[in-house]
């Protein structure tokens, strides 16, 4: 009785303790931006139930993303601004696109249907700046004749925290207005001259549904999900384009991923690219300390580009080019460990 006993206390014991590895094992933390956060959370969501393995990715937006993985508190950062190769270098860091996106203008004005109102950039810019103050002004009913515009003063929402959303927003406005290049300029944080403060793409969205008359900017997925209002825009090449799957890959075009990974994508010529589109990226450390959850976190990626590319598509967001994705695969051999090793998440 006594060894059959013991031998099932040593069995719960192993199980316990295989338990225990297999949560340790499981366990990949990341975090960064909110952009394309509705995505991760879809793949996390269904990489879990596929392989009982847990994803914690937190979207406290790219700033706080780069901090942490710089820190070595996460597993991998997330961030929508790139980083110039020297820079990587300099960091000690790899970094990888995982989809692209579009930064698309919402707005809550009272009769006005969804993507019925036009906008370029110099006027987004200049409401952003204080200039243009409200919704009936000659700039908005220049691009908008056949509208019922009110007479009532537009109330900008931008981000509280640092963003890689913002840094393609200003961005695209440096590009398309001088004053706001020489009086703003671009960032993931700016001196913003007017405007509310959300927190993440979530914080924004939140303020728009429920702010009359006010003016954000936040990822495609989130005015999909929040059911908000949007305006479309006038491109680089005078053509006035929706946000979706078709003019956000448009954009890319242009991209030459096989030379650098570092690549920004607002402001494309084609005829039918939307005008802020941004990749976003992972940002991993090339000497890793604990090699077991490098593997981890690559595992979960390579199951991504494998079978996330639907998931994706529904969003909104145009997955990476097979070629690519055989690119990026390649970037991993710079991971390593602590011997130079390179990390396996086969």
């Amino acid at each position: 009785m006594k060894t059959l006993f013991s031998t099932r206390i040593a069995g719960v014991a192993a199980a316990v303790a295989l338990g225990f590895a297999a949560n340790a094992q499981a366990q990949v933390t990341g975090a960064g931006a909110s952009f394309p956060n509705p995505l991760y959370s879809k793949w996390a969501s269904d990489y879990a139930k596929a392989t009982n393995v847990k994803i914690n990715y937190q979207s406290v937006g790219s700033g706080a993303g780069m901090k942490q993985i710089e820190a070595k508190t996460v597993d991998f950062g997330a961030s929508d601004e790139p980083l110039k190769d020297a820079d990587l270098k300099a960091k000690g860091l790899v970094q990888f696109p995982t989809v692209v996106g579009g930064v698309v203008p919402v707005i809550n004005v009272k009769g006005i249907a969804p993507g019925a109102m036009v906008l370029d950039g110099p006027t987004i810019a200049d409401i952003y700046m204080g200039k243009v103050t409200k919704w009936n002004d000659p700039a908005i009913k220049a691009l908008n004749p056949s509208l019922n515009l009110p007479d009532a003063a537009i109330a900008p929402v931008r981000r509280a925290d640092g963003s890689g959303t913002t840094f393609n927003f200003t961005n695209y406005l440096s590009k398309v207005s001088p004053e706001w290049k020489s009086k703003v300029g671009e960032g993931k944080a700016v001196n913003w001259p007017v405007g509310t403060g959300g927190k993440g793409n979530e914080g924004v969205a939140a303020f728009v549904a429920r702010l009359p008359n006010s003016i954000g900017y936040v990822e495609y997925a989130y005015v999909k999900q929040n059911k908000l209002n949007y305006a479309r825009m006038k491109n680089a090449s005078g053509n006035t384009v929706s946000p979706d799957e078709k003019s956000f890959k448009a954009a890319t075009a242009a991209a030459n991923w096989k030379q650098s990974f570092f690549q920004i994508l607002t402001n494309q010529n084609g005829k039918d690219a939307w005008p802020i589109t941004a990749a976003t990226y992972i940002m991993m450390h090339t000497k890793q300390d604990k090699p077991e959850n490098a593997a981890a976190a690559l595992k979960f990626f390579d199951w991504a580009y494998t079978t996330g590319d639907k998931s994706a598509s529904d969003l909104d967001y145009v997955a990476m080019p097979a070629d690519v994705k055989a690119v990026i695969r390649q970037s991993w051999s710079n991971i390593k460990d602590a011997s130079g090793k390179t990390v396996s998440y086969k």
